[in-house]
């Protein structure tokens, strides 16, 4: 943009002069407030000509008389001092102001003051000498800024050159709908000075671009293009390939750049060195650039930040050269590696499946630990418990998320018979464990992230379940780590029957442990029998329902522990002939096996489901193409991770589990016009995860073709032809048809599944659905399974805040003449939601209701769909508004009644909270605390805190994403 012509135009009205002259302020106060000018120049900041500035206006309109230059002066006066004072308040300690803020000040005194008239003529030709400028900057050829230079690194000074940030600006707009190119020139331009670094210029245009967001939601992938020239410059400037490039030149550097990143990524011992057999030639040549463009500024952000692989600081892999190394990394050990590479590249590059975070870390380096969440049995000895302690600290180490049943360890005051002594019980072990977990923080990545599970019976359980308080005996809490409950059905039955329960040491009924369903119930009853009789000192009896109340109250209060499910996750697994599930994971997906010689390990990955939809329909071809991948991809993890631990290799190679999921779920039924809260919404979520279903046993099957199946298929449920939706029958059959409502309808042709899965799979478990808020963040599309949490709030990271705005709802309104600044404004009042905006029709409000908007029903009943598909389990965060006692019995029985296998995060808004009096502090994702009403008898007096909302984008929740 051309600098501003200084000189005043002769021709110019008294107003017109008053204009000008207000731009043209000069110098006092050194070194106090400073005035950056429209040609770049900076200047320091002085009143006096604000005082001519507003004393020009006025006489343009009401002359020069006797009469009216009294009250001018005075009213001049006040209004100068008025300016000052406000920019004096903001900045106390000097700062720097654009010209532009200046007359928006002034314009704002005149109308504060009653000078309407004043105020109009002021505004009328500030906008004419703008359109002006406008105009004769676009007709004029681009040139090195007249006015502001660029301090280039060893202190020279060049000019500003214009011409490339029209090509930057103009490349980053391409092909997006309503955006401004102009508007992100000239909005930079008042934030740039002389003397300005590069780094400042890139800055300040992404900073500029960023603040368009909320207006129009084109401008996040505009800000995540402009963001993409500095990480261009850093990458290539580090490679030495070339010192900067736009976007069109990426086309012939990145097949350029790729092998020397694998060289120095091989030199700085960062990659394999097996990387460097590829063919690097035919792998650069399939590097599509145009993907670039696809990212949005969050999910770009996120990649740069925390996924790239850096030196000393300085991010050396660039977006598409980091898909190639993963998938290169995947498919280091293929036949036709080349072949596969590209396969896998482009699947992950098109965004239409995303491997999870630790794969997306490791995939390719030295140490490639690519697996997700591993689970573990925690012995009752003293050797064995600290081993498993030692063995949590070098899986931490190497980003994997942990889940540990503690059920075995006896219950406080149990006898120890070596030493004659009584047992401290489960807790000041977990405290141990908990400090580890800090202690050992994924290798400087990210906050080490354990769950700890207990069963209800434990005689220890409710102490457990106050693990996460803030108030008692500090080394009896777990502020840093994740606790979940893992109940039997019979508790839920003696729940729902209002019958007793009695607790128990697992050191006098140890096979309780290794039960379940009638048998559970049997056993548990016979010990019960023993117990009355005098044959089993330690126990305790409670009744039923005062313990679930316990549990939700500190669910409410704490956030933990969450209630995951003990009989339907094994009656249901395909793996219960060779060992049982004794807890889930870090994000209660998994349902693995475990005892003393095998950790279970899973792999994980999702399916975009949105990237699926074609005209408003599920793509079945195009997903059977991409789950036939990625099943791949996911096996091959197995072979190439890196294992810290010899149990959990012996357990990965023996039963070779995966866990594919989607995401997106929401976005897919945006494009569908399916609101959530609808039974169409459950029937999309049953037939959609049917498919995938469908779909990823074949291609299991199809690896077992060419691989063969796992080693301990025999015996289980899919060598007798049992598939997850027949499995929900054992449950049926074990729990009592009292107990269960499922459905299990199916409309696809199952019998050749069924047929063919006796002969032999690949993998144990095929399916879990992570919570992949991450890897969405990533792809740019809602996580995993939720409701959109607020259709416009402030989304905050480890890489910033995020200005998140819901672009199917602001198409919507466009096509319905309804998106202006009056909506923005009325979004960010009402936090997000359209229901209070009477001018929204109420289909769009059905449609873009947000979590805690939609009835926990519709959550729970899609869930349910869902589940009888999935062989493992699902990452299921509960969303319950006006929380009180009797809504989170009625949630939480109902996930069970459904045949769900776990919960996850319980994110509750309380049923009274603060009423809001202002917008002003820009906390647009606030919730205000509040108390639970009519809580049950077992929770503390007063009002309890809203307990935080899963927090999806910090490192202790990536380890599944």
């Amino acid at each position: 943009m051309l600098t501003e012509t200084t000189r005043e135009n002769p021709q110019a009205t008294p107003q017109q002069q008053a204009a000008d002259t207000s731009q043209e302020l000069a110098a006092t106060a050194p070194g106090q407030l400073r005035v950056i000018k429209r040609n770049g120049t900076v200047v320091a900041y002085t009143d006096d000509k604000i005082t001519v500035a507003i004393t020009k206006a006025f006489l343009a309109v009401e002359g020069g008389t006797a009469a009216a230059s009294s009250r001018i002066h005075e009213t001049v006066a006040r209004l100068t001092e008025q300016v000052t004072a406000t920019f004096k308040r903001r900045m106390p300690s000097g700062g720097t102001i654009h010209i532009e803020e200046i007359q928006d000040q002034v314009e704002l005194a005149l109308m504060r003051s009653g000078e309407q008239k004043v105020a109009r003529d002021y505004v009328i030709y500030r906008e004419s000498r703008s359109q002006a400028r406008a105009q004769r900057n676009s007709s004029t050829p681009a040139q090195p800024h007249p006015s502001i230079r660029i301090k280039l690194a060893d202190g020279s000074l060049a000019p500003l050159d214009m011409g490339r940030l029209d090509i930057i600006i103009s490349e980053a707009c391409a092909d997006l709908a309503e955006v401004d190119a102009a508007l992100i020139q000239r909005e930079t331009l008042k934030n740039l000075y002389d003397g300005v670094s590069p780094n400042d210029v890139t800055t300040a245009l992404v900073m500029t671009a960023r603040t368009l967001v909320e207006r129009e939601p084109n401008y996040s992938y505009v800000t995540a293009r402009l963001l993409m020239d500095t990480i261009r410059a850093e990458g290539l400037g580090f490679l030495g390939v070339v010192e900067s490039a736009t976007h069109h030149e990426m086309a012939e550097l990145y097949a350029r750049a790729l092998p020397v990143y694998i060289s120095k990524g091989i030199e700085f011992e960062l990659l394999n060195p097996l990387l460097a057999s590829f063919d690097l030639e035919k792998l650069g040549k399939a590097i599509n650039h145009e993907r670039d463009q696809q990212f949005t500024y969050l999910g770009l952000q996120t990649l740069y930040d925390r996924y790239f692989i850096h030196k000393d600081g300085v991010r050396f892999e660039l977006p598409q050269i980091f898909f190639m190394r993963v998938a290169m990394g995947l498919a280091i050990e293929e036949p036709q590696k080349e072949e596969r590479a590209i396969e896998f590249y482009n699947l992950l590059s098109s965004f239409d499946y995303m491997a999870s975070t630790p794969t997306l870390f490791n995939a390719g380096t030295l140490r490639p630990q690519l697996s997700s969440c591993y689970l573990t049995t925690v012995p009752d000895d003293l050797s064995g418990i600290y081993n498993a302690i030692h063995d949590n600290a070098m899986l931490s180490k190497y980003a994997g998320g942990l889940g540990n049943d503690w059920t075995p360890v006896r219950a406080l005051g149990a006898y120890i018979k070596g030493t004659n002594g009584k047992s401290q019980g489960v807790v000041p072990f977990l405290k141990v464990v908990n400090d580890t977990a800090v202690a050992v923080n994924q290798g400087g990545k990210r906050k080490g992230a354990v769950c700890a599970y207990l069963e209800t019976w434990h005689m220890d359980i409710e102490e457990f379940i106050e693990l996460r308080k803030n108030t008692g005996d500090d080394r009896r809490r777990t502020h840093d780590m994740n606790t979940a409950n893992w109940i039997p059905d019979l508790f839920m039955k003696r729940v729902f029957d209002d019958g007793p329960w009695t607790l128990f040491s697992p050191s006098e009924v140890p096979d309780l442990h290794d039960l379940t369903g009638k048998a559970f119930e049997e056993r548990y009853e016979y010990y019960e029998a023993m117990a009355g009789y005098g044959k089993i000192k330690l126990h305790k009896t409670i009744a039923a329902k005062d313990l679930w109340r316990k549990m939700l109250s500190m669910l409410f209060e704490t956030g933990h522990p969450w209630l995951t499910f003990k009989d339907p996750c094994n009656l249901r697994s395909p793996q219960q002939h060779v060992g049982v599930v004794h807890s889930s994971n870090l994000c209660t997906e998994i349902t693995l096996n475990t005892c003393k010689d095998e950790i279970a390990v899973c792999n994980l990955g999702s399916v975009n489901l949105p990237n699926h939809i074609t005209d408003g329909q599920l793509d079945t071809a195009k997903l059977q193409k991409t789950i036939k991948t990625a099943v791949r991809m996911l096996d091959n993890v197995i072979d190439i991770n890196y294992y810290s631990v010899p149990q959990a290799k012996n357990s990965n190679f023996k039963h070779r589990p995966v866990g594919l999921g989607i995401m997106g779920f929401q976005d897919a039924l945006y494009l569908q016009h399916i609101p959530y809260g609808s039974d169409a919404a459950v029937e999309f979520a049953d037939k959609s995860m049917e498919a995938v279903s469908y779909f990823a046993i074949q291609a299991s099957c199809d690896l077992a073709d060419e691989r063969g199946s796992y080693s301990s298929f025999e015996g289980s449920l899919w060598s007798k032809g049992i598939l997850p939706l027949d499995s929900q029958q054992i449950l049926i059959e074990q729990r009592g048809q009292k107990y269960i409502d499922v459905d299990l309808t199916e409309s696809l042709d199952w019998a050749p599944v069924r047929a063919r899965v006796q002969k032999g799979i690949r993998n144990s478990n095929i399916m879990a659905i992570a919570p992949t808020a991450t890897i969405a963040n990533i792809t740019g599309v809602s996580q995993s399974i939720e409701p959109t949490y607020q259709n416009l709030y402030v989304k905050s990271n480890l890489s910033g805040e995020f200005t998140v705005i819901n672009p199917y709802l602001v198409r919507d309104l466009k096509n319905r003449g309804l998106w202006d600044p009056v909506m923005v404004n009325d979004l960010k009042y009402y936090d997000g939601s359209v229901q209070q905006i009477e001018r929204i029709p109420q289909d769009l409000k059905d449609l873009y209701a947000t979590a805690f908007e939609v009835e926990t029903k519709w959550i729970v009943d899609a869930a349910s769909r869902r589940q009888k598909w999935i062989d493992q389990a699902q990452s299921l965060n509960l969303y319950i508004a006006g929380a009180s006692g009797k809504k989170l019995d009625v949630t939480y029985r109902m996930a069970w009644y459904r045949g769900l296998k776990t919960t996850y995060y319980l994110r509750a808004l309380a049923a009274t909270s603060t009423e809001k009096s202002t917008i002003s502090t820009g906390k647009l994702n606030a919730v205000s605390n509040g108390g639970i009403d009519e809580a049950f008898s077992a929770a503390p007096a007063g009002p309890a805190p809203v307990p935080k909302a899963c927090a999806i984008d910090e490192p202790d929740c990536e380890a599944c994403q």
